[in-house]
């Protein structure tokens, strides 16, 4: 698999985030493994419904992503967590220019790979863990058209919110971590703005003008 192609993957199966713990009783909303089930399934049953139209047009893939997946993924957590100790030394300002680019490239991304999956293809495994925790991880396996089961674990927090996902591992690799590690580097060697300038170039490339990311609090 190329980096291309495993970073596409990563980020389509990525499909939510986390928090603060919170008592498991008081979390609103689905536990964690039915929002992961529900959302998967939903988005899914959307793409094969008229599979060919997804693969033709990605801006339909993408609505689509931002309606069903997007709801529960913790893009600012996630993107924290990717800037890592960078985020400390950002402006508020940068901060938020990086959290609409992650937003925007979550759905190019989603809508590049998720047309070449299948309803059939995802099986959630039974939950294991502790929800008093306020942490959670989902446990799926997505069969490839050769068969080959692949573990894809989902790790969420609890928020005010509800259940939130903010990670996602394939085959033992962290999404955000295998980010973080680019993204790190690159910041390293050029600077956050021009990787957010990148980041940006990019998924206007892909989709056109980036539309705004849902209106939030400015991030601190």
């Amino acid at each position: 698999m190329t980096r291309l192609s495993a970073s596409r993957l990563f980020v389509a199966l990525a499909v939510l985030v986390g928090g603060p713990a919170f008592a498991a009783e008081a979390v609103p909303g689905p536990t964690p493994q039915e929002l992961i089930e529900t959302s998967a399934k939903k988005m899914l049953a959307a793409l094969d419904s008229d599979r060919e139209a997804a693969r033709k047009d990605p801006g339909r893939v993408e609505k689509l992503v931002e309606e069903i997946l997007l709801p529960g993924f913790d893009t600012d957590e996630s993107a924290r967590r990717v800037l890592g100790t960078h985020w400390a030394r950002a402006t508020p300002e940068d901060r938020q220019r990086f959290i609409d680019a992650f937003y925007h490239s979550l759905l190019r991304n989603y809508g590049s790979a998720l047309a070449e999956f299948t309803a059939d293809r995802m099986v959630v495994l039974p939950f294991r863990g502790d929800l008093s925790t306020g942490n959670a991880t989902v446990r799926t396996e997505v069969k490839r058209k050769d068969g080959t089961r692949v573990p894809v674990n989902y790790t969420l927090h609890a928020t005010p919110k509800g259940w939130k996902a903010w990670d996602v591992s394939i085959e033992g690799i962290s999404y955000v971590r295998n980010f973080r590690n680019d993204v790190g580097a690159e910041i390293s060697k050029n600077g956050l703005a021009a990787v957010i300038e990148r980041l940006e170039r990019e998924n206007r490339a892909g989709t056109g003008a980036p539309t705004k990311a849902p209106t939030k609090a400015p991030a601190q």
